[in-house]
């Protein structure tokens, strides 16, 4: 069944519902090595009451040597279990990779899942207030099933391609193009033939929310995209992608996949074609 609702919330619906019981925050913060901040540390220094990690590195498929590849179903359901969410949990995602974790969640067939607008910055700009430390919650059972159509791999991708279908980079203009070397080392510069840029930072706010519907809709058909079509999304290892999907399912479409190894898998391989330019 496919929710029917935005699925952004406002700091003011989070925070006249945030000692619910049945809704449980996570923070999805992550940066890339690269630059030097430890996000975990981070949400014990300061976090939204009740806000628990959400380690998109370590609820991953640790046998992959691929960043933070999808786990299994039951990998997942035990470490969001871990995290006191059962299949009942509404769960309200913020941090730079917010919207993965509801990928994620979508992905493992949880639909009560919802990305905080404006996120921690916001919160923290409206003074309204924060906690710091670790916080503990009671176990709960989880159920994941994945759901395939959601997540797209390597060969998926290929054929997709060579049939016309609508590819979205959502990596910054210039590495698309190939004018900028890929920040993880032993890839290829460049893009998927075929393939439509769509930046995720072209659908982020200043103040760290997102755009309208109608400015959404306007960044994907300049960039040649229908958003009522089929679309799969890719970036540098499957964060920033989520970030159009989220965008289109705001557009009601609810379907946009996500390929999981992205420019990491892609940029890597020596039978995958390589474009530079627009």
């Amino acid at each position: 069944m496919k929710p029917l609702s935005d699925p952004l919330v406002s700091t003011t619906w989070l925070a006249e519902r945030l000692r619910n019981p049945l809704i449980r925050v996570v923070d999805a913060s992550w940066f890339l090595p690269s630059a030097g901040r430890d996000a975990k540390a981070e949400f014990i220094k300061a976090h939204i009451p009740r806000a628990v990690f959400f380690d998109i590195d370590a609820i991953s498929d640790r046998s992959n040597p691929l960043p933070h590849m999808l786990p299994a179903p039951e990998d997942f359901a035990q470490a969001v279990g871990a995290l006191g969410i059962s299949n009942d949990t509404m769960v309200v995602a913020y941090g730079t990779a917010a919207a993965r974790a509801w990928w994620m969640f979508r992905a493992m067939g949880h639909e009560l899942v919802k990305v905080l607008d404006g996120g921690m910055s916001r919160w923290t700009t409206e003074m309204r207030p924060v906690d710091s430390g670790e916080t503990l919650q009671r176990p709960m059972p989880f159920e994941a099933r994945l759901r395939p159509q959601l997540v797209k791999s390597f060969d998926e991708v290929k054929a997709a391609l060579a049939n016309g279908g609508q590819v979205l980079d959502a990596r910054p203009a210039d590495r698309f193009q190939g004018k900028t070397a890929e920040p993880r080392p032993g890839l290829a510069s460049g893009h998927m033939p075929g393939a439509l840029s769509a930046p995720s930072t072209s659908f982020v706010t200043a103040d760290g929310g997102y755009v309208s519907k109608e400015e959404a809709e306007a960044i994907l058909t300049k960039a040649g995209l229908n958003p009522a079509s089929p679309m799969t999304a890719t970036c540098g290892s499957g964060v920033a992608a989520c970030v159009p999907a989220l965008m289109l399912a705001r557009l009601g479409h609810w379907d946009a996949a996500v390929y999981d190894g992205s420019w990491s898998e892609w940029g890597a391989r020596d039978d995958a074609a390589v474009a530079t330019g627009r």
